[in-house]
């Protein structure tokens, strides 16, 4: 194995367990490093110790690339591969897991993503998935670096490049775009319109009073760009947590029905979203769902089984999954959702 690979392989591992960022970085950056160089010179700075010199190599990279170099698995790549999966999947989860064509909202480099666009296709096409739905961030959640109408016209281009090289393979355009105070969207109506696929969240003021939240949230899931409602109520189960958001989940689910937006099952594992609680109303009121990872780097599309297992434990039935048929099948269900 050359150290290239050796380091992007524990970066995927690591992201796949859900590792701290900077230790993932670490490896990711050093894979990068090495790319410019050539394979007798980085063997001559093996060979004369000098494999710290390089920006961005540090001393657990430099191992690694060291037992690569030797023609080795890297013994810590080694212990990774023999680790067990943080989620085990049984076999019903598996068997619902297989059926899934695609994943319809992930993250790149362009916003908060911890990689580029080629590599987050690349590991979904690699995992089996036809499609992987690019959902950056839209302009308003500035910590994560969103993406302007200018932006995104540039992301576009870069896609359809793309797209070209690695057919039949495909990646989708979308954004996840936040849902306003009022409720409105927070990009051109024109480009939403242009894209396969919308995504619409709550970032901010997730504290509003439970009046205001079910107003603005059901005003955007009646937005005919919206397909799919995002991690609807805000929460996170691990760390220091953060509550859910106060709203009427009758009333906005009732709007997810009426008007064909699919309810998310967010299978990050701090968020989960939305509950099994809310998960079953979504069906008794008869939503679709789509099952997404939300994935910030590639390793994290490994995370699909466990909104697998959500789904099954809520008793989803399989046909209003919107990302269990084809390509084709999920882009005529966002333009007649649309129209």
């Amino acid at each position: 194995m050359d150290p290239i690979s050796a380091l992007r392989r524990i970066s995927y591992l690591l992201e796949r367990e859900g590792a701290d960022t900077y230790k993932v970085r670490a490896f990711r950056n050093a894979a990068l490093a090495l790319g410019p160089i050539t394979e007798p010179e980085l063997r001559r700075l093996a060979t004369a110790g000098r494999l710290l010199s390089i920006p961005g190599v540090g001393k657990s990279t430099a191992l690694v690339i060291g037992e690569a170099l030797t023609g080795e698995i890297p013994a810590y790549l080694a212990k990774l591969e023999t680790t067990p999966p943080a989620m085990e999947l049984d076999a019903p989860v598996r068997a619902l897991l297989d059926q899934l064509q695609g994943d319809c909202h992930s993250h790149s480099d362009w916003s908060d993503g911890g990689s580029p666009i080629r590599e987050m296709a690349e590991a979904a096409r690699d995992l089996g998935h036809s499609y992987l739905v690019l959902t950056d961030h839209s302009a308003r959640l500035t910590v994560a670096h969103g993406l302007d109408a200018a932006r995104l016209r540039d992301q576009l281009a870069v896609v359809g490049s793309l797209n070209d090289e690695l057919a039949p393979f495909r990646i989708l355009t979308g954004i996840e775009v936040d849902i306003l105070d009022d409720g409105a969207l927070d990009q051109d109506e024109d480009l939403l319109a242009d894209l396969d696929v919308v995504v619409a969240s709550v970032h901010s003021k997730l504290r509003m009073d439970a009046p205001s939240m079910t107003k603005r949230m059901v005003a955007a899931v009646e937005n005919p760009h919206t397909d799919i409602l995002g991690h609807c109520t805000g929460r996170l189960i691990t760390g220091k947590g953060r509550p859910q958001s106060a709203f009427d989940a009758e009333a906005v689910f009732a709007a997810c029905a009426r008007t064909g937006t699919a309810v998310e099952i967010n299978s990050r594992p701090e968020r989960q979203d939305p509950p099994e609680d809310l998960l079953r109303l979504a069906i008794e009121l008869g939503c679709l769902v789509s099952i997404d990872t939300d994935a910030h780097a590639p390793g994290q599309l490994e995370w699909l089984g466990r909104g697998c297992a959500n789904a099954i434990r809520a008793d989803v039935p399989e046909d209003r999954m919107v990302n269990r048929g084809s390509t084709d099948d999920l882009l005529a269900w966002t333009a007649a959702h649309a129209a």
